[in-house]
């Protein structure tokens, strides 16, 4: 089965650089009534340009929640962030997607990076974040933005964190992957 896929862009409405940057994620190009190979289409070297470390998580505080945890911890860190995020003013559906990626992103440190890692929740510009950082590095760029094969045990965590999420960033390196995921209020 083959699936066609268009995205409109209003390149008026656009920052000058947008148009530039989606060519290299695009393996064909349609401008008018022209349809033609994208000449620009890159999309390693896309995200290799748009792996940059992220800023800093706040440091320990009132209103930020760091942890630990490995395997014997991960329950723990999840009731931690759930506790952590009512105390923040999340409720319903916000706590239960905050409880849901910050339980994600844990478990694929235990399983994927290297064992253990270190959660970090605070509030923000009216969103709660949730960054997992761990030792591992993330050796597929597109992991979190496309479903697992049907009938394959795993490869749905990532994706389960990008759904509920404003934004999810990414950075990976030899040092490990940090993952932040902004959270609606």
């Amino acid at each position: 089965m083959e699936v066609t896929i268009l995205c409109p862009y209003d390149t008026a409405a656009l920052h000058p650089r947008a148009p530039a940057d989606a060519r290299t994620t695009h393996p064909v190009v349609i401008e008018g009534a022209e349809q033609r190979p994208g000449a620009a289409y890159d999309p390693e070297g896309a995200v290799a340009r748009r792996n940059l470390p992220l800023p800093p998580a706040p440091a320990a505080g009132p209103g930020v929640l760091h942890a630990r945890f490995d395997a014997e911890r991960l329950s723990a860190v999840g009731h931690l962030a759930a506790d952590h995020g009512a105390g923040l003013g999340l409720a319903g559906e916000a706590l239960e997607n905050l409880t849901l990626v910050t339980a994600e992103l844990t478990t694929n440190s235990v399983v994927h990076g290297g064992g253990r890692g270190t959660p970090t929740v605070w509030a923000a510009g009216g969103q709660v974040l949730c960054e997992v950082r761990d030792r591992g590095r993330l050796t597929d760029p597109p992991a979190g933005r496309r479903p697992a094969a049907p009938g394959r045990r795993g490869g749905r965590g990532l994706l389960l964190d990008d759904l509920p999420a404003a934004l999810v960033r990414t950075h990976t390196s030899p040092a490990g992957t940090t993952i932040r995921c902004h959270l609606g209020a």
